[in-house]
C-alpha cells in the first residue's frame, strides 16, 4: 500500500467520526430541548391546575388559601356555588332604560368534581400537586398577601417553580421561572402566556 492510500483511509475514518460526533452533537440538543418542553409543559399545565383552584377558592372565602394544606383541603372538600345571573330591561316612560340584575343560587358542586375531574385531569394526584414534575419532589415556591390599591386590600398570591429547569430561565435568580400570580398586582395570568 502507498502511503497516499493509507492517508485516504485514514482521513476517511477521520471524516466518519467527526461526522459522528457532529451528528451526535446536534441530536443531543434536540433531545435536551424535547425535553426541557416536555417538562414545561406539565409544570405548566400544574400551575393552571393551582390558578384553578386559587381562583376558586378566592370566590368562596374572599382572599387566596394561605398554605397548601388549606389549598389541598378545599380541593378534597370544599364546595363551589353555582350561581345563574339574570338581566332584565325594561324601557321607562321617558326613553331611558332601567336595568334589573338578579342572581339565583341553583345549588353547589364540589372543586374535585368540577375542576379536577378525571374528564379534565386523568391523572390527577391531590398528594402530589404542590410537587415540580420532573424536579425530583421539589415543592413550588408559594406566596399569598393582601396589597393596597385605591384604598382597598387586594388578595394576591404567586406559584412559581423555585428550579427551572430551562437554563434560560435560571439567569438571572430564576428572574425568568415559570409562575402564575403576581406579589405586586392582582393578577391570575401565567408568565408564559
Amino acid at each position: 500500500m502507498t502511503l497516499s492510500k493509507i492517508l485516504s483511509v485514514v482521513f476517511f475514518l477521520g471524516a466518519l467520526g467527526l461526522g459522528y460526533f457532529l451528528f451526535k452533537g446536534v441530536d443531543d440538543v434536540m433531545q435536551e430541548e424535547k425535553r426541557i418542553a416536555a417538562i414545561e409543559s406539565r409544570v405548566i399545565e400544574k400551575l393552571q391546575m393551582l390558578r384553578d383552584a386559587q381562583i376558586a377558592y378566592n370566590a368562596a372565602n374572599g382572599e387566596y388559601a394561605d398554605n397548601w394544606n388549606d389549598l389541598k383541603n378545599f380541593i378534597q372538600g370544599g364546595e363551589i356555588w353555582l350561581v345563574q345571573r339574570k338581566e332584565t330591561t325594561k324601557l321607562l316612560e321617558y326613553g331611558k332604560e332601567e336595568t334589573t340584575v338578579t342572581f339565583d343560587t341553583l345549588g353547589s358542586v364540589y372543586v374535585m368534581d368540577s375542576l379536577f375531574n378525571e374528564r379534565r385531569h386523568p391523572n390527577f394526584n391531590l398528594e402530589t400537586l404542590n410537587v415540580v414534575p420532573g424536579s425530583g419532589g421539589q415543592e413550588f415556591e408559594y406566596f399569598t398577601d393582601k396589597i393596597e390599591r385605591s384604598g382597598r386590600e387586594i388578595p394576591v398570591f404567586e406559584i412559581r417553580d423555585p428550579a427551572p429547569v430551562n437554563p434560560k430561565r435560571r439567569e438571572n435568580n430564576n428572574e425568568k421561572a415559570l409562575r402564575v400570580g403576581s406579589r405586586t398586582d392582582s393578577s391570575t395570568s401565567g408568565n408564559w402566556e
